[in-house]
């Protein structure tokens, strides 16, 4: 657990930068996919050539999100026991039905076929993106709990970013927007996880250099 404890922060931070990374350094590599139309999860469709690559760090994405867990536990439990718990089941649905999920049962190159393993896929992927939207709002009440103002207000206007771009991630599925600028699937996505991250990479990183 020691361990855990030590590297859990980096561990949060690889996860959430190297997500950002892959998901716009994979396209390069595949031909025909675009990033501003296209989800994410697409990149690790059957037919795409850089699905294994994909759907490996989608695992190791879950994986390094639950290793991260105690850490966070122990930063924020002594401060409140419910936001707490909060913050450690929505980071870990996300981690199972976002990115563990993402890896084994992927979608299909065109949203018309749909398998079980895309419906397992979509399901998961929902849940976990939408109680991950609300972990920077968790993160906000601990962090003004904890005297951190300035992580606080970080967390409230990333929360505020986030939910714009998501909204717009909705928004772009449907058939009244295919031919607006809206109808940018990938670029929402995209953006909306940036400020997801954005305030455990800003908290992790502050605990980081704090430690040393």
């Amino acid at each position: 657990m020691n361990v855990l404890y030590k590297f859990g922060w980096y561990f949060l931070i690889i996860a959430m930068i190297g997500d950002i990374a892959v998901s716009f350094i994979l396209p390069l590599f595949y031909s025909g996919y675009s990033p501003m139309k296209m989800s994410i999860s697409a990149l690790g469709n059957p037919k795409s050539p850089v699905r294994i690559p994909f759907n490996l760090w989608m695992l190791i994405e879950g994986v390094l999100f639950l290793l991260a867990l105690p850490v966070l536990y122990r930063n924020y439990i002594q401060h409140s026991h419910l936001n707490t718990w909060l913050l450690i089941v929505f980071v870990a649905i996300f981690a199972v039905g976002a990115c563990i999920f993402t890896c084994f049962f992927s979608v299909n190159e065109s949203k018309e076929v749909v398998t079980l393993a895309s419906k397992i896929h979509g399901a998961g992927s929902t849940i976990g993106f939408m109680l991950f939207l609300f972990v920077s709002l968790i993160a906000a009440i601990l962090s003004f709990k904890c005297g951190e103002g300035a992580n606080g207000i970080i967390c409230i206007v990333s929360f505020v970013i986030s939910l714009f771009f998501f909204v717009l991630f909705v928004m772009s599925d449907k058939e009244e927007f295919k031919n607006t600028f809206i109808n940018n699937e990938g670029l929402w996505q995209r953006l909306n996880l940036v400020f997801m991250y954005l305030p455990l990479v800003v908290i992790a990183f502050e605990k980081i250099f704090r430690i040393k």
